[in-house]
C-alpha cells in the first residue's frame, strides 16, 4: 500500500477521457504509462518514491483500459492517438513540459511522443520496451524472432479474445504468476485487479487493438531523426519477450543516452525489482533539477 494518498481524476485525452491515479503536488510532473495487459496499478511501487522526492505523478489507465473510454473502432488505437493523449495530458497540466516514464507499450507510446514532441518531454524514462526502429530490424531474426511468437495471434480478432479469456482468463493469469524473474512478483490481489480491468465488454479487444492498429505501420516507427531528450533506458535483461540484444545500436537513435541493467529482472522490471529501479528513475531526474 502507498504511503501517500492515492487520488483518481478524470483527464481529457486526444477525444477520449482518461482515468488516472495521482498522487503528490510537487511543481514537476511525472507521467507513468503502463503497458499490455496492465492498468495504472502496474506503478504501485513508484509512486511514494517520486512524491517522496518532490514530484506530482500521474498514471493513466491508457485509453481501452480501466475506467478510461473505451472507443470501439480498432483505428482508434493508432499510435498517433495514444501519443495525443499523454500530450494532452501535459497540456491540461498547464506545464510546458513533464518526466514522462513508458513500460511495455507505454514506452513505445512515450518513444513516439519524445520524437513528434521533445519540446513536452522533461526527460524520457523507458522500462524494457525496445525502440521501435531497432525492434522493426531484430524481430525478423533469431533469437527475437522467436521470442515474438505471441503478437501474431494477437492480430487475430475473436480468436485471441477467446483464447486469453478462456477459463477465467487463465492465460493472463498464469503470465502474471509465472513470467516474472522473480517469483511472487505479483500477488494473487494485484493479478485480479489486472484481470478485472479486462473483464468489462470489449476490454480484451481494446488492449489488443493496440497490436492490430500499429503492428507493422510506419507510423510506429517514426523517423529516421535522432530523439534529442535526455533518455533513461532500465532493461530486466531476463525478459522473455524481448532479447536483451535490442539494446544494440541503441545510441544511433538517441544523442543523450543512459542504460541500466538489471540482471536478475526481467519484463516486468519496475516491479520485479522496485527499489533498484526507482533509485535509477530518482538518480536520472534529479541529477540536474
Amino acid at each position: 500500500m502507498s504511503r501517500h494518498p492515492l487520488f483518481v481524476r478524470a483527464l481529457a485525452g486526444d477525444g477520449v477521457r482518461l482515468n488516472a491515479t495521482c498522487a503528490g503536488e510537487g511543481q514537476r510532473k511525472v507521467i507513468l504509462l503502463h503497458g499490455f495487459p496492465e492498468n495504472s496499478s502496474s506503478w504501485l511501487h513508484q509512486f511514494d518514491p517520486l512524491v517522496d522526492a518532490g514530484f506530482a505523478v500521474i498514471a493513466p489507465d491508457l485509453r481501452g483500459y480501466g475506467a478510461s473510454d473505451r472507443p470501439s473502432a480498432t483505428s482508434a488505437y493508432e499510435i498517433q492517438h495514444l501519443v495525443e493523449d499523454v500530450a494532452t495530458i501535459i497540456h491540461s497540466e498547464g506545464d510546458d513540459r513533464a518526466v514522462v516514464v513508458g513500460h511495455d507499450w507505454g514506452g513505445l507510446i512515450a518513444w513516439r511522443l519524445a520524437a513528434l514532441h521533445p519540446e513536452l518531454v522533461d526527460k524520457l524514462i523507458i522500462l524494457n520496451s525496445p525502440h521501435p526502429r531497432i525492434f522493426a530490424k531484430k524481430v525478423r531474426r533469431p533469437p527475437q524472432l522467436f521470442r515474438s511468437w505471441y503478437v501474431l495471434p494477437a492480430l487475430i480478432p475473436y480468436l485471441s479474445e477467446a483464447v486469453l479469456s478462456a477459463g477465467d482468463f487463465w492465460m493472463i493469469r498464469r503470465m502474471f504468476r509465472k513470467k516474472p524473474a522473480r517469483e511472487g512478483t505479483f500477488s494473487e490481489e494485484r493479478i485480479e485487479r489486472f484481470v478485472d480491468g479486462l473483464r468489462p465488454p470489449g476490454a480484451l479487444t481494446a488492449a489488443l487493438s493496440y497490436y492490430r492498429a500499429n503492428v507493422g505501420k510506419r507510423e510506429l516507427m517514426g523517423e529516421r531523426q535522432p530523439i534529442t531528450v535526455p533518455t533513461l533506458v532500465v532493461w530486466g535483461d531476463l525478459d522473455p519477450a524481448l532479447d536483451v540484444g535490442l539494446l544494440d545500436g541503441l545510441d544511433r537513435y538517441v544523442l543523450d543516452l543512459t542504460v541500466k541493467r538489471i540482471a536478475h529482472a526481467g519484463h516486468w522490471v519496475q516491479n520485479e525489482a522496485p527499489d533498484e529501479v526507482n533509485a535509477a528513475i530518482l538518480e536520472f531526474i534529479t541529477s540536474d533539477a
